[in-house]
């Protein structure tokens, strides 16, 4: 079953250093390796319908696409499928359970501060770790921001 799950963390940040937190590539690594360590992104470009690949050194993990792209604002990921040795596999049935699942990233401003809002679609099988974890990879990218 997938399940919504809601994460926000307010930062002292302008929405320009947040977003830098978010995607910068040194900087992703930082804050995705508190889910797994050495985790990167490939994308050819960060614009609408381009893929992006979310990957583990070993080269494996999911490939999505982006739905929606506000630089300094939004980033919606739509997730498709499994990457393996770096190439997209065909979706199985393991895949089937989640894709189509959507993952957003969203600042919005404040007073004295910005928020980041993210909404992500979870599989029952990693719920746990998620709601753990999450929050941790929040307050990394809070700190990047400092």
């Amino acid at each position: 079953m997938i399940n919504r799950l809601y994460f926000s963390i307010d930062i002292e940040a302008e929405k320009e250093k947040i977003w830098k937190a978010l995607w910068d590539l040194d900087m992703y690594k930082d804050w995705a390796g508190v889910f797994f360590e050495g985790s990167y992104t490939v994308a050819n470009n960060w614009e609408v319908g381009s893929r992006v690949l979310f990957l583990a050194p070993d080269k494996s993990g999911i490939y999505s696409v982006i739905e929606t792209h506000v630089p300094n604002k939004t980033i919606t990921f739509k997730h498709i499928g499994t990457v393996v040795e770096g190439k997209e596999q065909p979706i199985d049935d393991d895949a089937k359970k989640w894709s189509g699942t959507t993952e957003t990233y969203t600042i919005f401003e404040g007073e004295n501060y910005n928020t980041l809002k993210v909404d992500i679609d979870i599989l029952d099988e990693h719920l746990d770790f998620m709601t753990k974890t999450f929050p941790l990879a929040l307050e990394r990218v809070k700190q990047n921001c400092m």
